[in-house]
C-alpha cells in the first residue's frame, strides 16, 4: 500500500529535512576555544607549556575542537581587547593564563554569560567563570630536596619575576626542600619584574652567582638562568617544562606543569554540557605536576632522598608547609603537627626563615 500524501505535504517534509540537517551540522561543529598567553609559545616554560596542553586537548579530541591562541598579550587594557575579540569570534570556551588577566575575565565574564571562562592563578569566579592552577609548590620543594645537597656554598638562589603569592610560596617550598637536608641554607633573590625577558633574567642568574649562590631556580619563563649556569659552572633547575636540552650539565631537574589532561576534561565538560566553575588545584597526585628526570650527576642518596619525599607528597603524607614553620622574624606561622591551609598557601604574603630577601612594598 502506497502513502498518499496530502498536497503541501512533500514540501513540509522537505523543509523539516532541510532543518533537520542544520540541526545535525550544528550539533556536529566543533567547539571553539581560544587561549591567551602571557609570553611567546617559545617561552620553554609558562606558555610553552600551557600550549602543549593546548596541542595534547587536540590531540585527544580530535574535530570535535577548534582551538587558537593569542601569545605575548600583556596583562591590562591589552588583555580585555584580546579576550573580547575571542568572544566575539564565536569562542564558546576561552583559557587566560597568566593571574594579571584577572580583572578582565571578570568583567567579560559578566559581558558574556554564553562563554565559559577559566581563569588560571586567580582567584575570582563567577557562575560561568571557573579558576585553575597547579600546587607546582610541590615541585618547587623536591628540587630544593636536590639543591640542599647539591650545593657547596649552602646558598642557593631564583631568579623571581612578580611578588605575588604564586611566587612567594614557590621561593619558600624551594627553601624548605634545601633546610630538609642542609639546615645552613641561605636563599637569595633577585626580583626582575617580568615574567619573561632573557637578558634581564641572564643578569639576575649572574648577581646570584657573585652572592655565592651555586644552584639556581626560578619563576621566569626562559631557558636564561639555565644557560647562565652552564656557562659559569653551577646547577640550576628547568622551571614549568623540560629544559635539560639548553643546559645539559647544569639542569639538575624541572618542575614542570602538565594541563593537558585538565584542558581536555574541561573541555569534554563544556561539550556535554555538564561544566561549572570549580576552582582546580591539581598536584603530584593528580598529575598536574610532575618532575623531569634527574641529571646524572645526582648522586644516588641524594636521588633516594628526593624519591622518597616525591612519594610521601604525592600520596598525601607530607605537606611542604607543615609545621613547625616560621618565617623570617622567627614567628611561629604553623605549629608542629599541623600544614597551612591551602587558602593561606593561596595567599601567601611571607618569607620563611632562612631566605635572605624581603618582598618589594
Amino acid at each position: 500500500m502506497k502513502l498518499r500524501l496530502v498536497p503541501g505535504w512533500s514540501a513540509l517534509l522537505a523543509a523539516l529535512a532541510l532543518v533537520g540537517g542544520v540541526f545535525s551540522a550544528q550539533a556536529a561543529e566543533p567547539l571553539k576555544i581560544g587561549f591567551v598567553y602571557v609570553g611567546p609559545v617559545g617561552d620553554i616554560g609558562w606558555s610553552y607549556s600551557h600550549d602543549q596542553g593546548r596541542l595534547a586537548m587536540e590531540k585527544a579530541l580530535g574535530d570535535k575542537v577548534k582551538t587558537t591562541y593569542v601569545e605575548s598579550v600583556p596583562e591590562g587594557a591589552d588583555a580585555e581587547r584580546v579576550i573580547r575579540k575571542l568572544a566575539t569570534d564565536g569562542n564558546k570556551l576561552i583559557f587566560a593564563t597568566s593571574f594579571g588577566y584577572m580583572n578582565s575575565m571578570e568583567k567579560l565574564a559578566r559581558a558574556f554569560p554564553d562563554v565559559v571562562f577559566e581563569h588560571a592563578t586567580g582567584y575570582k569566579r563567577g557562575k560561568n567563570l571557573g579558576t585553575y592552577e597547579t600546587r607546582l609548590y610541590e615541585g618547587a620543594y623536591l628540587i630544593g630536596v636536590i639543591a640542599g645537597k647539591m650545593t657547596k656554598t649552602n646558598t642557593v638562589g631564583v631568579v623571581a619575576s612578580f611578588p605575588i603569592p604564586e611566587v612567594v610560596r614557590n621561593i619558600n617550598a624551594f627553601t624548605l626542600g634545601a633546610q630538609s637536608v642542609n639546615p645552613a641554607i641561605r636563599t637569595k633573590v633577585v626580583w626582575v619584574n617580568t615574567w619573561y625577558d632573557p637578558a634581564r633574567e641572564r643578569q639576575a642568574a649572574e648577581a646570584l652567582i657573585a652572592q655565592g649562590a651555586d644552584v639556581l631556580s626560578q619563576s621566569t619563563d626562559s631557558p636564561a638562568t639555565l644557560q647562565t649556569a652552564e656557562q659559569k659552572g653551577v646547577y640550576a633547575f628547568g622551571w614549568d617544562s623540560d629544559m635539560s636540552r639548553f643546559a645539559p650539565k647544569a639542569h639538575l631537574t624541572a618542575a614542570m606543569n602538565e594541563w593537558g589532561d585538565f584542558y581536555t576534561q574541561t573541555a569534554k565538560s563544556v561539550i556535554a554540557g555538564t561544566w561549572k566553575p570549580e576552582d582546580i588545584h591539581g598536584g603530584l597526585q593528580e598529575g598536574m605536576v610532575k618532575l623531569a628526570p634527574l641529571n646524572a650527576a645526582v648522586p644516588a642518596a641524594t636521588a633516594k632522598i628526593y624519591e622518597e619525599k616525591k612519594k610521601a607528597i604525592t600520596e598525601g603524607r607530607f605537606h611542604p608547609f607543615q609545621g613547625p614553620l616560621k618565617d623570617q622574624t622567627g614567628a611561629i606561622k604553623v605549629a608542629a603537627g599541623s600544614e597551612l591551609p591551602l587558602k593561606d598557601v593561596l595567599s601567601m604574603n611571607f618569607f620563611v626563615q632562612g631566605v635572605d630577601a624581603s618582598l618589594p612594598k
